[in-house]
């Protein structure tokens, strides 16, 4: 019998019950529930996107024999599945939304909401051990008073946010913040472990300012204040700086950002590549001014360009299982997941996203730099 082979440990993404970000409301009925979150969508789908977590009140079985995949007239695809719940597949399914929404009168979710109704005092009371994270409290009118088996339970809760139902403002800002607070933080990749076959050195030690290209690109990420690291292949060795060894052999840059998502699934990732050296420190500001975290990349396109530009991006975590899903279908490519998906892009003037390649194009762009 063959020795057993140890696994490696890889960090999982950082989850609720369903989500990365979830909120289950309870303590009202679900219509009620349902038409809060409705209004309260409303308000912040401009600035995140949000999913709501509900279960059919319908006694008979309306599960389908079979999928049915419809697209709309706009375009849009509606899906409606016989696939039973499953944490596995859910997880990966609301890893896309910035908060999921949670009928809490029949599911846990990480984070509460609670109402408070004189109707539905008997399901606060069922699931009294489940409001041990309630971020705010909302009254159906003024006079509402909270029950003592709520203050013994939990002292604390008169110290929180209380809104009427109908501070629909009020409500969606505290719920934004919330949002606000679980935007995955940003570390930065550079990436050092290409072969630079055309250029016949490497492109990382080419220098545009003074120093090799991967340490500029290093210092600018550090000076923003991020966690930095070089993405670099097994056999390179690389003193005071830390890496990212590639553990997608042969896929390129495609396989630095994989790597860098297995390392740490809960970051986003800044990626910038050591061939593009017309971009300074003002284009990467200007990158993370225009971060849009509800999609899963905010990336540059040239004015001039038919596509964006995936090696000066801001990859999200809901990119690693899209990436790995075009890694099992075969296109281990990082610019046809951007083309193919919801991004923000920022257009720019080309000159900026020149990419060099050869030692021709390198002392074009030095005479330039030095000129």
């Amino acid at each position: 019998m063959g020795k057993q082979r140890k696994l490696t440990q890889l960090i999982p993404r950082t989850n609720g019950y369903f989500a990365q970000n979830e909120i289950a409301i309870l303590g009202a009925k679900s219509v009620l529930i349902s038409d809060l979150i409705k209004k309260v969508t409303k308000t912040i789908q401009i600035s995140a996107k949000v999913a709501y977590l509900n279960a059919s009140q319908k006694k008979e079985d309306i599960t389908p024999v079979f999928d049915t995949i419809t697209y709309n007239s706009s375009g849009k695809l509606e899906v409606q599945s016989n696939a039973k719940m499953n944490p596995y597949n859910d997880r990966i399914r609301f890893s896309f939304y910035d908060l999921l929404f949670i009928n809490g009168n029949y599911y846990h979710g990480e984070q509460q909401i609670l109402i408070l109704d004189n109707e539905n005092k008997s399901t606060v009371l069922k699931h009294i051990d489940k409001l041990d994270n309630i971020q705010f409290v909302i009254k159906l009118t003024d006079d509402l008073e909270y029950d003592s088996f709520l203050v013994d339970k939990y002292p604390h809760i008169k110290n929180l946010n209380c809104y009427l139902i109908s501070d629909i403002d009020k409500i969606s800002n505290h719920i934004e913040k919330i949002i606000q607070q679980k935007i995955p933080k940003i570390k930065g990749l550079v990436l050092a472990g290409g072969r630079s076959i055309r250029m016949g050195t490497d492109k990382g030690l080419l220098a545009y300012y003074g120093k090799s290209h991967r340490n500029y690109a290093v210092e600018i990420l550090e000076n923003l204040n991020f966690e930095t690291y070089l993405s670099v292949r097994k056999e390179q060795k690389i003193n005071n700086i830390p890496t990212i060894e590639d553990k997608y052999l042969g896929l390129g840059p495609f396989g630095a950002i994989c790597s860098a998502f297995q390392y740490d699934p809960n970051s986003a990732w800044l990626v910038l590549a050591t061939d593009l050296p017309l971009v300074d420190k003002k284009i990467i500001k200007l990158l993370i001014k225009k971060r849009n975290p509800s999609k899963i990349a905010t990336t540059f396109k040239g004015k001039n360009k038919k596509y964006p530009e995936p090696l000066i991006t801001i990859w999200e975590p809901k990119a690693y299982p899209i990436m790995l899903s075009y890694l099992s279908q075969g296109y281990p490519s990082p610019g046809k997941v951007l083309t193919n998906h919801d991004i923000e892009i920022i257009e720019i003037d080309d000159n900026y996203l020149t990419n060099i390649n050869s030692p021709e194009e390198y002392e074009l762009v030095k005479k330039k730099l030095d000129g």
